[in-house]
Protein backbone atom coordinates (compact mmCIF):
# COMPACT_ATOMS: atom_id res chain seq x y z
CA UNK A 1 0.00 0.00 0.00
CA UNK A 2 1.73 3.23 -1.00
CA UNK A 3 0.48 5.02 1.92
CA UNK A 4 2.39 2.72 4.31
CA UNK A 5 5.68 4.20 2.64
CA UNK A 6 4.93 7.47 3.60
CA UNK A 7 5.13 6.52 7.68
CA UNK A 8 7.13 9.42 9.33
CA UNK A 9 5.79 12.13 6.25
CA UNK A 10 2.25 13.09 8.17
CA UNK A 11 2.52 16.04 4.87
CA UNK A 12 2.86 13.32 2.89
CA UNK A 13 -0.28 11.24 3.55
CA UNK A 14 -2.50 14.46 3.96
CA UNK A 15 -1.45 15.18 0.22
CA UNK A 16 -2.47 11.48 -0.81
CA UNK A 17 -5.97 12.09 0.75
CA UNK A 18 -6.23 15.38 -0.65
CA UNK A 19 -5.28 14.41 -4.29
CA UNK A 20 -7.38 10.95 -4.22
CA UNK A 21 -10.52 13.13 -3.49
CA UNK A 22 -9.52 15.52 -6.23
CA UNK A 23 -7.63 18.22 -4.12
CA UNK A 24 -5.25 18.58 -7.13
CA UNK A 25 -7.54 20.03 -9.35
CA UNK A 26 -5.60 22.68 -10.55
CA UNK A 27 -2.75 20.21 -11.65
CA UNK A 28 -4.49 17.34 -12.78
CA UNK A 29 -7.59 18.66 -14.27
CA UNK A 30 -11.08 16.28 -15.12
CA UNK A 31 -10.83 16.62 -19.19
CA UNK A 32 -14.23 17.12 -21.29
CA UNK A 33 -13.91 14.07 -23.43
CA UNK A 34 -17.24 13.75 -25.11
CA UNK A 35 -16.56 16.89 -26.52
CA UNK A 36 -13.93 15.69 -28.73
CA UNK A 37 -14.04 13.53 -31.52
CA UNK A 38 -13.68 9.66 -31.32
CA UNK A 39 -9.64 9.86 -32.40
CA UNK A 40 -8.84 12.51 -30.22
CA UNK A 41 -9.82 10.60 -26.94
CA UNK A 42 -8.28 7.59 -27.68
CA UNK A 43 -4.91 9.51 -28.09
CA UNK A 44 -5.52 11.20 -24.60
CA UNK A 45 -6.28 7.59 -23.64
CA UNK A 46 -2.97 6.16 -25.06
CA UNK A 47 -1.54 9.09 -23.54
CA UNK A 48 -3.06 7.85 -20.02
CA UNK A 49 -1.14 4.28 -20.51
CA UNK A 50 1.94 5.25 -21.85
CA UNK A 51 2.81 7.96 -19.20
CA UNK A 52 3.15 8.04 -15.53
CA UNK A 53 4.50 11.24 -15.20
CA UNK A 54 3.64 13.77 -18.32
CA UNK A 55 -0.35 12.80 -18.21
CA UNK A 56 -1.51 15.02 -15.55
CA UNK A 57 0.45 18.12 -16.55
CA UNK A 58 -0.06 17.61 -20.10
CA UNK A 59 -3.63 17.98 -19.34
CA UNK A 60 -3.33 20.79 -17.41
CA UNK A 61 -2.35 22.78 -20.34
CA UNK A 62 -3.90 25.84 -21.35
CA UNK A 63 -6.50 25.58 -24.24
CA UNK A 64 -5.25 24.08 -28.09
CA UNK A 65 -1.89 23.84 -26.44
CA UNK A 66 -2.75 20.74 -24.53
CA UNK A 67 -3.35 18.92 -27.74
CA UNK A 68 -0.34 19.85 -29.59
CA UNK A 69 1.74 18.53 -26.92
CA UNK A 70 -0.63 15.85 -26.25
CA UNK A 71 0.32 14.48 -29.80
CA UNK A 72 3.94 15.57 -30.16
CA UNK A 73 4.44 13.11 -26.59
CA UNK A 74 2.34 10.20 -28.82
CA UNK A 75 4.49 10.69 -31.76
CA UNK A 76 8.02 10.67 -29.50
CA UNK A 77 6.49 7.74 -27.73
CA UNK A 78 5.88 5.98 -30.71
CA UNK A 79 9.32 6.96 -32.10
CA UNK A 80 11.20 5.74 -29.02
CA UNK A 81 9.32 2.40 -28.92
CA UNK A 82 10.99 1.41 -32.06
CA UNK A 83 14.11 2.38 -30.53
CA UNK A 84 13.94 0.79 -27.48
CA UNK A 85 12.63 -2.38 -29.17
CA UNK A 86 15.30 -5.04 -29.59
CA UNK A 87 13.46 -7.35 -31.51
CA UNK A 88 13.82 -5.13 -34.43
CA UNK A 89 16.90 -5.83 -36.81
CA UNK A 90 18.80 -2.80 -37.25
CA UNK A 91 18.77 -3.06 -41.21
CA UNK A 92 14.64 -2.19 -40.42
CA UNK A 93 15.40 0.02 -37.41
CA UNK A 94 17.77 2.54 -38.67
CA UNK A 95 15.42 3.44 -42.14
CA UNK A 96 12.10 3.57 -39.83
CA UNK A 97 14.02 6.01 -37.35
CA UNK A 98 15.27 7.94 -39.95
CA UNK A 99 12.14 8.01 -41.74
CA UNK A 100 9.98 8.29 -39.31
CA UNK A 101 8.94 11.88 -39.20
CA UNK A 102 7.40 11.19 -42.82
CA UNK A 103 4.96 8.46 -41.33
CA UNK A 104 3.23 11.55 -39.86
CA UNK A 105 1.57 12.25 -43.32
CA UNK A 106 1.13 8.50 -44.25
CA UNK A 107 -2.82 7.97 -43.37
CA UNK A 108 -2.02 3.98 -43.24
CA UNK A 109 1.24 4.18 -41.57
CA UNK A 110 1.29 1.66 -38.86
CA UNK A 111 3.55 -1.00 -37.42
CA UNK A 112 2.26 -4.40 -35.80
CA UNK A 113 5.25 -6.10 -35.18
CA UNK A 114 6.90 -4.64 -32.17
CA UNK A 115 7.19 -6.80 -28.79
CA UNK A 116 7.31 -3.54 -26.70
CA UNK A 117 4.80 -2.55 -23.67
CA UNK A 118 3.78 0.80 -25.23
CA UNK A 119 3.33 -0.75 -29.13
CA UNK A 120 -0.25 0.48 -29.48
CA UNK A 121 0.95 3.46 -30.11
CA UNK A 122 2.42 2.25 -33.40
CA UNK A 123 0.08 -0.58 -33.93
CA UNK A 124 -2.69 2.28 -33.99
CA UNK A 125 -0.36 4.96 -35.20
CA UNK A 126 -2.91 6.40 -38.10
CA UNK A 127 -5.05 7.42 -35.17
CA UNK A 128 -2.29 9.81 -33.51
CA UNK A 129 -0.77 10.96 -37.19
CA UNK A 130 -4.50 11.70 -38.09
CA UNK A 131 -4.87 14.42 -34.76
CA UNK A 132 -1.31 15.60 -35.72
CA UNK A 133 -2.59 16.59 -38.98
CA UNK A 134 -5.56 18.04 -37.70
CA UNK A 135 -3.00 21.05 -35.58
CA UNK A 136 -2.53 24.08 -36.34
CA UNK A 137 0.68 24.56 -38.84
CA UNK A 138 3.19 26.13 -36.68
CA UNK A 139 2.48 22.95 -34.44
CA UNK A 140 3.14 20.49 -37.30
CA UNK A 141 6.05 22.24 -38.26
CA UNK A 142 7.97 21.85 -34.63
CA UNK A 143 6.83 18.26 -34.12
CA UNK A 144 8.00 17.30 -37.41
CA UNK A 145 11.45 18.97 -37.32
CA UNK A 146 11.60 17.18 -33.91
CA UNK A 147 10.76 13.79 -34.72
CA UNK A 148 13.49 14.37 -37.82
CA UNK A 149 16.24 15.28 -35.86
CA UNK A 150 15.72 12.48 -33.37
CA UNK A 151 15.10 9.76 -35.61
CA UNK A 152 18.17 10.29 -36.73
CA UNK A 153 20.58 11.08 -33.71
CA UNK A 154 18.75 7.30 -32.65
CA UNK A 155 19.64 6.15 -35.61
CA UNK A 156 23.36 7.24 -35.02
CA UNK A 157 23.67 5.92 -31.91
CA UNK A 158 22.07 2.59 -32.77
CA UNK A 159 25.54 1.80 -34.64
CA UNK A 160 27.80 2.77 -31.36
CA UNK A 161 27.94 2.92 -27.74
CA UNK A 162 27.87 5.79 -25.73
CA UNK A 163 31.87 6.30 -24.90
CA UNK A 164 32.67 9.86 -23.90
CA UNK A 165 30.88 12.45 -21.52
CA UNK A 166 30.78 14.48 -24.34
CA UNK A 167 28.80 11.54 -26.51
CA UNK A 168 26.88 11.19 -23.39
CA UNK A 169 25.52 14.88 -23.72
CA UNK A 170 25.01 14.37 -27.38
CA UNK A 171 22.73 11.33 -26.93
CA UNK A 172 20.81 12.62 -23.93
CA UNK A 173 20.47 15.43 -26.61
CA UNK A 174 19.14 13.49 -29.43
CA UNK A 175 16.55 11.57 -27.03
CA UNK A 176 15.11 14.40 -24.26
CA UNK A 177 17.07 17.43 -25.33
CA UNK A 178 15.42 18.06 -28.31
CA UNK A 179 11.88 17.35 -26.70
CA UNK A 180 12.91 20.17 -24.48
CA UNK A 181 14.08 22.36 -27.53
CA UNK A 182 10.26 21.26 -29.23
CA UNK A 183 8.32 22.16 -26.47
CA UNK A 184 10.21 25.28 -25.70
CA UNK A 185 8.67 25.93 -29.49
CA UNK A 186 5.21 25.09 -29.11
CA UNK A 187 4.99 27.24 -25.54
CA UNK A 188 6.36 29.98 -28.04
CA UNK A 189 3.92 29.26 -31.02
CA UNK A 190 0.94 29.21 -28.46
CA UNK A 191 1.64 32.55 -27.28
CA UNK A 192 1.95 31.72 -23.80
CA UNK A 193 5.12 32.29 -23.46
CA UNK A 194 7.74 35.16 -25.24
CA UNK A 195 9.18 34.08 -28.22
CA UNK A 196 12.46 33.57 -25.73
CA UNK A 197 11.62 30.52 -24.58
CA UNK A 198 11.99 28.91 -27.86
CA UNK A 199 14.46 30.41 -29.10
CA UNK A 200 16.68 29.71 -26.11
CA UNK A 201 17.95 26.42 -27.02
CA UNK A 202 21.19 25.82 -24.67
CA UNK A 203 18.60 26.12 -21.72
CA UNK A 204 15.61 23.87 -23.11
CA UNK A 205 18.24 21.62 -23.68
CA UNK A 206 19.18 21.71 -20.67
CA UNK A 207 15.92 20.71 -18.90
CA UNK A 208 15.47 17.76 -21.03
CA UNK A 209 18.86 16.76 -20.36
CA UNK A 210 18.63 16.73 -16.77
CA UNK A 211 15.62 14.32 -16.74
CA UNK A 212 16.87 12.06 -18.94
CA UNK A 213 20.53 11.70 -17.26
CA UNK A 214 18.24 11.32 -14.04
CA UNK A 215 16.23 8.14 -16.08
CA UNK A 216 19.38 6.86 -17.04
CA UNK A 217 21.20 6.61 -13.74
CA UNK A 218 17.92 5.01 -11.77
CA UNK A 219 17.24 2.66 -14.87
CA UNK A 220 20.93 1.02 -14.43
CA UNK A 221 20.12 -2.62 -13.64
CA UNK A 222 16.82 -3.02 -15.73
CA UNK A 223 18.90 -1.48 -18.52
CA UNK A 224 21.72 -3.64 -18.40
CA UNK A 225 19.83 -6.63 -17.84
CA UNK A 226 17.64 -6.06 -21.15
CA UNK A 227 21.23 -5.62 -23.17
CA UNK A 228 20.91 -1.82 -23.03
CA UNK A 229 23.89 0.56 -21.84
CA UNK A 230 23.52 4.11 -21.52
CA UNK A 231 25.63 5.01 -19.21
CA UNK A 232 28.92 6.53 -20.76
CA UNK A 233 32.31 4.45 -20.72
CA UNK A 234 34.27 7.30 -19.81
CA UNK A 235 32.86 6.86 -16.51
CA UNK A 236 32.33 3.65 -16.05
CA UNK A 237 35.43 2.18 -17.55
CA UNK A 238 37.66 4.21 -14.27
CA UNK A 239 35.83 1.40 -12.22
CA UNK A 240 34.89 -1.67 -14.32
CA UNK A 241 36.43 -3.72 -16.78
CA UNK A 242 32.16 -3.85 -17.95
CA UNK A 243 29.38 -2.03 -17.21
CA UNK A 244 27.62 -5.32 -15.99
CA UNK A 245 29.96 -5.50 -13.57
CA UNK A 246 29.11 -2.67 -10.92
CA UNK A 247 25.87 -4.87 -10.13
CA UNK A 248 28.61 -7.30 -8.54
CA UNK A 249 28.36 -7.20 -4.45
CA UNK A 250 32.33 -7.08 -4.60
CA UNK A 251 32.32 -4.30 -7.12
CA UNK A 252 30.12 -2.10 -4.17
CA UNK A 253 32.46 0.69 -3.82
CA UNK A 254 33.81 1.02 -7.37
CA UNK A 255 30.14 0.92 -8.57
CA UNK A 256 28.79 4.09 -5.46
CA UNK A 257 31.99 5.90 -7.38
CA UNK A 258 31.01 6.04 -10.60
CA UNK A 259 27.39 6.34 -9.68
CA UNK A 260 28.11 9.54 -7.28
CA UNK A 261 30.53 10.87 -10.90
CA UNK A 262 27.41 10.52 -12.87
CA UNK A 263 24.58 12.31 -10.81
CA UNK A 264 27.59 15.37 -10.01
CA UNK A 265 27.34 15.54 -14.08
CA UNK A 266 23.68 15.71 -14.17
CA UNK A 267 23.59 18.15 -11.28
CA UNK A 268 25.26 20.72 -13.64
CA UNK A 269 22.20 21.40 -15.40
CA UNK A 270 20.48 22.62 -12.47
CA UNK A 271 21.55 26.06 -12.82
CA UNK A 272 19.80 25.92 -16.32
CA UNK A 273 16.80 24.27 -15.15
CA UNK A 274 16.33 27.53 -12.71
CA UNK A 275 16.88 30.08 -15.36
CA UNK A 276 14.37 28.76 -17.85
CA UNK A 277 11.71 28.00 -15.19
CA UNK A 278 11.89 31.67 -14.04
CA UNK A 279 11.17 32.85 -17.50
CA UNK A 280 7.63 30.97 -17.58
CA UNK A 281 4.85 33.17 -17.04
CA UNK A 282 1.56 30.37 -17.53
CA UNK A 283 0.69 29.10 -15.12
CA UNK A 284 -0.01 25.55 -16.61
CA UNK A 285 3.47 25.74 -18.44
CA UNK A 286 5.36 26.14 -15.33
CA UNK A 287 3.68 23.21 -13.46
CA UNK A 288 4.61 21.42 -16.73
CA UNK A 289 7.88 22.26 -16.98
CA UNK A 290 8.26 22.36 -13.16
CA UNK A 291 7.22 19.13 -11.84
CA UNK A 292 9.19 16.76 -13.52
CA UNK A 293 12.27 19.05 -12.53
CA UNK A 294 11.62 18.69 -8.82
CA UNK A 295 10.97 15.04 -9.16
CA UNK A 296 13.86 14.26 -11.11
CA UNK A 297 16.00 16.35 -8.15
CA UNK A 298 14.33 13.66 -5.54
CA UNK A 299 14.91 10.91 -7.86
CA UNK A 300 18.88 11.72 -7.42
CA UNK A 301 18.73 12.55 -3.84
CA UNK A 302 17.37 9.05 -3.58
CA UNK A 303 19.87 7.62 -6.06
CA UNK A 304 22.77 9.02 -4.75
CA UNK A 305 25.25 6.98 -2.68
CA UNK A 306 22.29 4.13 -2.54
CA UNK A 307 23.30 0.39 -3.41
CA UNK A 308 19.92 0.13 -4.30
CA UNK A 309 20.59 1.12 -7.73
CA UNK A 310 22.76 -1.86 -8.78
CA UNK A 311 19.95 -4.38 -6.61
CA UNK A 312 16.85 -3.24 -7.77
CA UNK A 313 14.54 -0.28 -8.58
CA UNK A 314 15.01 3.33 -6.60
CA UNK A 315 11.99 5.67 -6.55
CA UNK A 316 10.16 8.10 -4.47
CA UNK A 317 7.39 7.57 -2.42
CA UNK A 318 3.96 8.13 -4.10
CA UNK A 319 3.13 10.40 -1.08
CA UNK A 320 6.20 12.31 -2.12
CA UNK A 321 5.59 12.89 -5.82
CA UNK A 322 2.40 13.67 -5.06
CA UNK A 323 3.63 16.69 -1.99
CA UNK A 324 5.93 17.69 -4.84
CA UNK A 325 3.49 18.49 -7.42
CA UNK A 326 1.57 20.20 -5.30
CA UNK A 327 3.93 22.14 -3.89
CA UNK A 328 5.91 22.70 -7.28
CA UNK A 329 3.27 25.58 -8.45
CA UNK A 330 5.40 28.74 -8.33
CA UNK A 331 9.29 29.77 -8.32
CA UNK A 332 9.72 30.30 -4.68
CA UNK A 333 8.63 26.94 -3.82
CA UNK A 334 10.57 25.31 -6.35
CA UNK A 335 13.76 26.99 -5.35
CA UNK A 336 13.36 25.60 -2.10
CA UNK A 337 12.86 22.37 -3.47
CA UNK A 338 15.74 22.70 -5.14
CA UNK A 339 17.80 23.68 -2.25
CA UNK A 340 16.04 21.14 0.35
CA UNK A 341 17.34 17.97 -2.23
CA UNK A 342 20.89 19.67 -2.64
CA UNK A 343 21.09 19.88 0.58
CA UNK A 344 20.37 16.15 1.40
CA UNK A 345 23.25 15.40 -1.38
CA UNK A 346 25.49 17.18 0.24
CA UNK A 347 25.11 15.23 4.08
CA UNK A 348 25.45 12.20 1.75
CA UNK A 349 29.18 13.05 0.25
CA UNK A 350 31.56 11.27 1.61
CA UNK A 351 34.98 11.96 2.59
CA UNK A 352 36.47 9.10 0.07
CA UNK A 353 34.67 9.59 -2.83
CA UNK A 354 36.46 10.62 -5.66
CA UNK A 355 34.25 13.09 -6.80
CA UNK A 356 33.61 14.83 -3.71
CA UNK A 357 35.30 18.11 -4.65
CA UNK A 358 33.24 18.55 -7.80
CA UNK A 359 30.25 17.48 -6.26
CA UNK A 360 30.14 20.06 -3.44
CA UNK A 361 31.16 23.03 -6.02
CA UNK A 362 28.53 21.99 -8.11
CA UNK A 363 25.88 22.26 -5.16
CA UNK A 364 27.27 24.94 -3.71
CA UNK A 365 26.25 26.63 -7.26
CA UNK A 366 22.85 25.18 -6.99
CA UNK A 367 22.84 26.92 -3.74
CA UNK A 368 23.58 29.98 -5.26
CA UNK A 369 21.09 29.93 -7.56
CA UNK A 370 18.53 28.97 -6.05
CA UNK A 371 18.70 32.39 -3.63
CA UNK A 372 18.14 30.24 -0.48
CA UNK A 373 20.41 30.07 2.41
CA UNK A 374 20.05 26.50 4.46
CA UNK A 375 19.22 28.82 7.57
CA UNK A 376 16.27 30.30 5.63
CA UNK A 377 14.75 26.82 4.35
CA UNK A 378 11.61 26.62 5.86
CA UNK A 379 11.23 23.41 8.57
CA UNK A 380 9.18 19.99 7.29
CA UNK A 381 9.12 19.18 11.56
CA UNK A 382 6.11 18.35 12.72
CA UNK A 383 5.43 18.23 16.41
CA UNK A 384 2.44 15.70 16.42
CA UNK A 385 1.92 13.43 19.40
CA UNK A 386 2.75 9.17 19.29
CA UNK A 387 -0.34 8.78 20.07
CA UNK A 388 -2.17 11.15 17.86
CA UNK A 389 -0.13 10.39 14.95
CA UNK A 390 -0.83 6.59 15.36
CA UNK A 391 -4.31 7.30 15.44
CA UNK A 392 -4.20 9.41 11.85
CA UNK A 393 -2.40 6.84 10.43
CA UNK A 394 -4.38 4.29 11.12
CA UNK A 395 -7.37 6.12 10.03
CA UNK A 396 -5.59 7.28 6.89
CA UNK A 397 -4.73 3.59 5.73
CA UNK A 398 -8.32 2.53 5.95
CA UNK A 399 -9.55 5.26 4.28
CA UNK A 400 -7.13 5.27 1.70
CA UNK A 401 -7.95 1.34 1.08
CA UNK A 402 -11.93 2.03 1.40
CA UNK A 403 -11.60 5.06 -1.72
CA UNK A 404 -9.28 2.77 -3.82
CA UNK A 405 -11.68 -0.29 -3.53
CA UNK A 406 -14.82 2.05 -3.89
CA UNK A 407 -13.25 3.96 -6.43
CA UNK A 408 -11.77 0.25 -8.79
CA UNK A 409 -15.38 -0.98 -8.25
CA UNK A 410 -16.89 2.45 -9.68
CA UNK A 411 -14.85 2.78 -12.75
CA UNK A 412 -14.28 -0.86 -13.90
CA UNK A 413 -11.27 -0.47 -15.40
CA UNK A 414 -9.41 2.42 -13.43
CA UNK A 415 -9.41 6.01 -13.35
CA UNK A 416 -7.62 7.35 -15.89
CA UNK A 417 -6.37 10.32 -14.23
CA UNK A 418 -4.52 7.72 -11.57
CA UNK A 419 -1.94 6.51 -13.41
Amino acid sequence: MDILKSLGHPEEILNLFKFKMGGCSAVMPKLDYESMSESLRTCYLYLNQTSRSFAAVIQALDGELRHAVCIFYLVLRALDTVEDDMTIPLDKKVPMLNDFHTYLYQDEWCFTESQEKDRQVLEDFPTISLEFRNLAQEYRDVISDICHRMGAGMAEFLEKKVGSMKEWDLYCHYVAGLVGVGLSQLFSASKLEDPEVGRDTELANSMGLFLQKTNIIRDYLEDTQQGRAFWPQEAWSQFAGRLEDLAHPEKLESALSCLNLLVTDALRHVPDVIAYLSRLHNQSVFNFCAIPQVMAIATLSSCYNNPMVFQGVVKIRKGQAVTLMMEATNMGAVQTIIAQYSQEIVQKVSLTDPSRDKTLHILAVIRDKSALSQSSLPTRTHHLSPMYLSAAMLLAALSWQYLSTTAAQAQGTGDMHGQ
